[in-house]
């Protein structure tokens, strides 16, 4: 997985950088406490894309972090969930639809997003949960 990375790095798409097990763990504590206040129905739909895609984002990031690399861009962070987390299009896809929508609503005042789309999001962040857990300790 981590050649890919490497040839990003080497593109300046991503820089070197060790990862650290605090700042690992805080990335995922914030995602974790992120993505349970997206599940909560009694938020608005908008708040809720936003706790979720921003748990996203952080499950992501720790992923990258854990690999040893960093970088500035969200859309490159979630470009790098198959090389960091070995996750496929079905979740990619989704993460990148949902950063078109953010980008949308931060840049131009325009949100759009639906029930399935929360869901979707939703899915897809669990999953990348899901594959954080599985890693070891750094050293």
């Amino acid at each position: 997985m981590s050649s890919n990375l490497e040839n990003l790095a080497n593109t300046g798409s991503l820089k070197r950088e060790p990862g650290d097990q605090r700042e690992f763990d805080g990335l995922v504590q914030s995602a974790r406490a992120r993505l349970t206040d997206a599940c909560n129905t009694q938020l608005s739909i908008e708040s809720r894309f936003d706790l979720a895609y921003n748990a996203a984002h952080a499950f992501a990031l720790a992923a990258l972090r854990y690999q040893g690399y960093r970088s500035d861009k969200r859309y490159t962070v979630f470009q790098c969930v198959p090389h960091t987390l070995g996750l496929g299009p079905e979740v990619w896809r989704v993460l990148t639809l949902c950063h078109e929508r953010r980008n949308l609503a931060e840049y131009e005042g325009h949100l759009e997003v639906d029930e399935q789309l929360v869901t979707d999001l939703l899915r897809a962040t669990g999953q990348l949960a899901e594959k954080i857990l599985e890693l070891k300790p750094l050293k």
